[in-house]
């Protein structure tokens, strides 16, 4: 997740977090075993077939690179123009384009896209609601939404439970589904306790 979100010390200098942003496992997916098991994932999420991810909050573009290694046209969008250099630099020669923005109103057309992804994004936006239906109607027909998201820490819990997400989703989506992702400490580098999941919901 970049360009949204803070600390309760205030919101989070993105472009300053840029350069140590990949040290993260989950984030740079360094790790082979990490990569593969966040690959792994999206060959379930995506379509087989070639199509245009649109990828939201990319940050340095490590799900973008994947994307694209599955033959995939992909669009980052980003708020930090300093995520956004290093996502270019990642994906130089692919089949990719990566925008400076906002997540929630992406500068980009509506109905352009086959899938919309955006890894632990939402929870830190205003009006969660509003920015689905914004998404929503970024798809093209039959298109779908590839979220990640959770509910972090034990002392003062921040994310969208699932439930929740699911609820807002139900009048927007003509099928949606969750998968745990709690459970599978290669996605994450280690062990984890807290609720972490995926959403896909189809158009």
């Amino acid at each position: 997740m970049t360009s949204c979100g803070g600390t309760a010390e205030g919101p989070i200098d993105w472009d300053a977090a840029a350069d140590g942003f990949d040290e993260e496992p989950d984030h740079g997916l360094r790790d082979p075993e990490v990569r593969a098991a966040w690959a792994g994932r999206l060959a379930g999420w995506l379509p087989e077939e070639a199509c245009a991810v649109l990828d939201l909050g990319c940050g340095t573009g490590s799900l973008s690179l994947l994307a694209a290694e599955r033959g995939h046209r992909v669009t980052g969008v980003d708020g930090a123009q300093k995520m956004l250099e290093r996502a270019r630099r990642k994906l130089a020669g692919r089949d990719a384009e990566f925008l400076l923005g906002d997540a929630a109103e992406p500068p980009v057309e509506q109905g352009a896209y086959d899938v919309v992804l955006a890894r632990h994004v939402l929870w830190a936006l205003p009006d969660a609601e509003a920015v689905l239906r914004r998404w929503v109607s970024l798809l093209r027909p039959g298109g779908r939404l590839v979220l990640v998201e959770g509910v972090w820490g034990e002392v003062s819990p921040a994310g969208i439970p699932a439930a929740r997400l699911l609820d807002a989703l139900a009048p927007l989506v003509a099928d949606v589904r969750r998968e745990p992702l709690s459970g599978d400490a290669r996605l994450w580098g280690r062990e984890v306790a807290d609720e972490r999941y995926a959403v896909v919901a189809v158009t």
